[in-house]
C-alpha cells in the first residue's frame, strides 16, 4: 500500500529529520512525502535540511515540497541584497534582511558559511523559488500556513498560504476537504486531538521542533494520511536559537 506522509516545519534540524525518515518512516520510493515548508532558520543546519530533501528528490523519491514563510524571507533578503549598491565597499542591510535575521536568518547564513544573503549559492535560492504553495489531494488541502477564506477564492491569496496565522475553514469552498498545515506551533495534545477528531476541519502539525524545555513541544511530527497515524521524533539537534 502506498503511504502518504506529511512532514511540517523542520527549521534547520537535519539530524531530527534524518532520524524521523530513516528510522521511523522508512519510505519506499512508491510512498509520497509532502513537506510543509520552513526548512530553514532557527536550527543549526538549514543547508543540510535542503541538501537532504534535494537528495531524496535526486534519488527518485516521490517528494512534494511546499514554500514556507521562512523561505520567502530568505528569497526576499537575497533579492534585496543582490540589488543593493554599496558605498566604499560597505552595504547596509535591507529591512527584510534585518527582519529575517531576527527570526533565524543568521543561523541559516551560518549553515552556508556566508555573512550576506547574496552569497548563498544561487542553486539553493532557485530551488526555493520553485517550491509549490499548496497541493490538493482527494480528501485534503496541504499548505504551509492556511487559506484565506475571507477571499472569494481562497486559492488566489498566495501570501496567506505562507503567512496566515488565524483562519476559519469554510469546508464547502474546498469541497469539504480537510486543511493540513504547519506554521504555528501547537502542542502534541492538540495535534492528537485534531488528527483523531472527525469534527476538526484542519490539522496543524507544527510542534515547534526547535522549542527546548517547553512541555508538549520540541518534536518533529509526521502524519500518514491513508491510516491517519502519526509519528513523533524528539529533537536530535543542538539548537541555540534564542529569538522569537
Amino acid at each position: 500500500m502506498i503511504k502518504q506522509w506529511v512532514i511540517p516545519d523542520v527549521h534547520g534540524c537535519v539530524n531530527t529529520l534524518k532520524v524521523l525518515i530513516e528510522n521511523q518512516i522508512k519510505p519506499n520510493k512508491t510512498d509520497q512525502l509532502y513537506f510543509l515548508g520552513d526548512y530553514i532558520d532557527r536550527g543549526p543546519d538549514s543547508k543540510g535540511v535542503i541538501d537532504y530533501i534535494m537528495n531524496l528528490q535526486r534519488n527518485d523519491y516521490d517528494v512534494t515540497a511546499l514554500l514556507g514563510n521562512h523561505e520567502d524571507y530568505c528569497i526576499n533578503a537575497y533579492d534585496e541584497d543582490k540589488k543593493a549598491k554599496g558605498f566604499l565597499g560597505i552595504r547596509t542591510k535591507s529591512r527584510i534582511q534585518k527582519e529575517w535575521e531576527r527570526y533565524g536568518g543568521i543561523q541559516t547564513m551560518q549553515s552556508f558559511d556566508v555573512e550576506s544573503p547574496r552569497d548563498i549559492p544561487e542553486s539553493y535560492i532557485e530551488w526555493m523559488r520553485q517550491l509549490k504553495y499548496y497541493v490538493e489531494l482527494d480528501d485534503f488541502i496541504i499548505v504551509h500556513a492556511g487559506l484565506n477564506f475571507s477571499n472569494e477564492d481562497p486559492f488566489e491569496d498566495q501570501r496567506a498560504m505562507i503567512w496566515i496565522r488565524d483562519f476559519k475553514v469554510d469546508a464547502e469552498r474546498i469541497k469539504n476537504k480537510k486543511v493540513i498545515h504547519g506554521h504555528v506551533p501547537v502542542n502534541l495534545e492538540f495535534i492528537d486531538m485534531a488528527i483523531n477528531s472527525s469534527g476538526y476541519k484542519f490539522i496543524d502539525l507544527d510542534n515547534g521542533v526547535y522549542y527546548q524545555r517547553r512541555a508538549g513541544y520540541g518534536n518533529l511530527v509526521a502524519l500518514e494520511l491513508t491510516e491517519m497515524k502519526y509519528l513523533v521524533q524528539s529533537l536530535m539537534d543542538d539548537v541555540q536559537f534564542k529569538g522569537v
